[in-house]
């Protein structure tokens, strides 16, 4: 391979898209799999038995929930990070920035939910996926955002970064709350007693990794056998590790993981993510199927209930005098953020996955 070869790949995964590229790709190659002669190593793949043992603990699952419920805790953990700086040290620790794509979201998540239960309310099975057009994609949104160049202002990309944050808190308390399957409460005292340890090596101020990967471990099993999704653990994980070293201020272990883990979740965890499970068949599929109520209701959930939600509240806001818009930014560009956040691809595969 030449210089030249090795040079465009480090630009291309130097730039702000390639994640959201790389995604998209993957995705591609999921649906070619599919619908091709290699549907049968797809689904073989896909359905290894992947077993762990030790002494009576056993975790036996097929590779496609090794990745939806082990891989995708790494994002879910890398989403907790961003959230703890965030209202910590970032945007967010201004109550005045917090207001606006506060609303945003919620609008960007409720008018979505109701357009999908508009077309499927006499569907009771159906009814089930009504979170599938309520999240949003934020590599996919941001990629595009980035394709724009230096045209899009600092703030709407601020903006867009925020909304997705309570977006993605949003997505975490309807899985919590609505996709948990039946509880076992022994597992979720194994979980609670893992929290006083956190909090006691956070107070500790403790830097070093290894403890927190080790509780975190041991709650992740716990959280899965519990019933409750076990990708909420990271979540919950990521909110002790802390923000400052008291010996080294200059030292953040939540940016320095933010950081590790951000090239790891954008280029190997979301592909794979999006290979194991956006391989759809479409033998078959004709426009009766196109126009079933389910695909009808997240797709016009997803292009007119976000942005009517995100715009339409966001609007309101604004002319009730509840908030205010980023300096930099006008009407037309909220709007315009407010369709981009139509991208729900990652997010609505994995509430899509959990409400089977």
């Amino acid at each position: 391979m030449s210089n030249t070869d090795n040079n465009f790949i480090v630009q291309f995964f130097k730039t702000e898209s390639s994640g959201g590229i790389l995604l998209f790709l993957a995705a591609i190659l999921a649906i070619v799999c599919a619908n091709t002669a290699l549907v049968t190593y797809y689904e073989m793949l896909l359905s290894t038995p992947v077993e762990i043992r030790v002494g009576a603990l056993q975790i036996a699952k097929p590779l496609l929930l090794w990745i939806n419920d082990g891989l995708m805790a790494v994002f879910f953990f890398l989403v907790g990070l961003e959230l703890k700086r965030e209202l910590i040290e970032g945007e967010l620790s201004d109550k005045r920035n917090i207001i606006l794509p506060g609303v945003g979201a919620i609008g960007g998540m409720l008018v979505p939910a109701l357009v999908y239960v508009y077309f499927n309310i006499d569907n009771e099975v159906a009814l089930s996926g009504w979170a599938i057009p309520a999240a949003t994609d934020i590599a996919f949104a941001l990629g595009v955002l980035t394709l724009l160049g230096s045209r899009v202002p600092v703030a709407l990309k601020v903006f867009l970064t925020s909304l997705a944050i309570f977006d993605d808190i949003g997505a975490i308390l309807i899985i919590a709350f609505f996709y948990t399957s039946k509880i076992s409460i022994g597992a979720l005292i194994v979980v609670a007693l893992c929290i006083p340890v956190l909090t006691y090596l956070n107070k500790k101020n403790v830097v070093s990794y290894s403890p927190y990967i080790f509780i975190g471990i041991i709650m992740w099993i716990a959280t899965l056998k519990s019933g409750v999704h076990a990708t909420l653990a990271g979540v919950l994980l990521a909110m002790f590790i802390p923000m400052r070293s008291k010996k080294n201020p200059e030292f953040s272990p939540v940016k320095e993981l933010e950081h590790d883990l951000h090239s790891v979740v954008a280029f190997f965890v979301l592909p794979v993510f999006a290979f194991a499970n956006a391989g759809l068949n479409l033998t078959g599929v004709g426009f009766e199927q196109v126009l079933h109520p389910v695909p009808v209701g997240i797709a016009l959930g997803l292009f007119v209930g976000k942005q009517v939600g995100i715009f339409g509240l966001c609007w309101l806001a604004i002319k009730i005098g509840l908030a205010k818009l980023p300096k930099g930014m006008n009407f037309a560009a909220l709007y315009g953020t407010a369709a981009l956040c139509g991208i729900g691809f990652t997010m609505s595969l994995f509430i899509g996955f959990v409400s089977v």
